[in-house]
């Protein structure tokens, strides 16, 4: 008799589990690091003196931001191959959440720049430096500390949103607790409980490492 009623459903199907697991961290860790550039780029776009590239900043910024996730995923999934573009569901999903996550990751680089004086960009370009190196040498390199907590935080809420994956053919994390549920009527608290516990894992983890960097990196007032 089982210690946990319906675990041998998860340890059965430990392979699918698994497999979920290494398929959301994988989604986490690509359209992580492509949000961040994405974002970074849209950021400095949205503080440049040319006002074109400020109203494309802020339109991308407010219509992705106020678009569900799942309308994003949608439209990757069904409507770009139905457009032609031939690719696995995986990549197409990992386009939508970099796409979704990117303004999350703008705003809070747009903040942790607002929070640098105005008087380091004045002083910077009153001994010649340009937009691009005011921006990259002196007022970056200032938000950094201001900007990884944060950060983290959108690379947290972007762990819980790989679920959303689940729904458009990417056998992810919580398609396979999905899957066991559907196949086990008896193990469904058990396989959804087990999805949350290596949820937990990962944004536990990734809380720890904020609280951790937000002390190293505080700014002494």
């Amino acid at each position: 008799m089982d210690v946990i009623p319906g675990f041998d459903a998860v340890t059965d199907n430990w392979p699918r589990f698994w497999g979920g697991f290494v398929t959301t961290l994988q989604l986490l860790a690509l359209s992580g690091v492509g949000a961040i550039v994405i974002g970074f780029v849209v950021a400095a776009m949205r503080i440049s003196p040319v006002a074109s590239f400020r109203v494309f900043a802020t339109t991308y910024t407010e219509a992705i931001r106020n678009i569900p996730l799942t309308l994003v995923l949608f439209f990757c999934a069904f409507v770009l191959p139905y457009l032609g573009v031939g690719i696995g569901y995986f990549t197409l999903a990992t386009i939508g959440l970099t796409v979704y996550t990117s303004p999350f990751v703008a705003e809070a680089v747009r903040s942790g720049v607002n929070g640098v004086p105005v008087g380091q960009a004045e002083a910077a370009r009153s001994i010649g430096l340009g937009f691009g190196q005011t921006l990259t040498l002196v007022i970056l390199p200032q938000a950094f500390r201001m900007v990884i907590p944060p950060l983290i935080n959108v690379v947290i809420a972007l762990t819980k949103n790989t679920s959303v994956a689940g729904g458009f053919f990417v056998a992810e994390l919580f398609a396979a607790g999905k899957y066991i549920a559907n196949d086990r009527g008896d193990a469904v608290i058990t396989a959804l409980l087990s999805v949350a516990v290596f949820y937990l894992v990962v944004t536990i983890t990734l809380g720890r490492v904020a609280a951790f960097v937000e002390k190293k990196v505080a700014v002494l007032r």
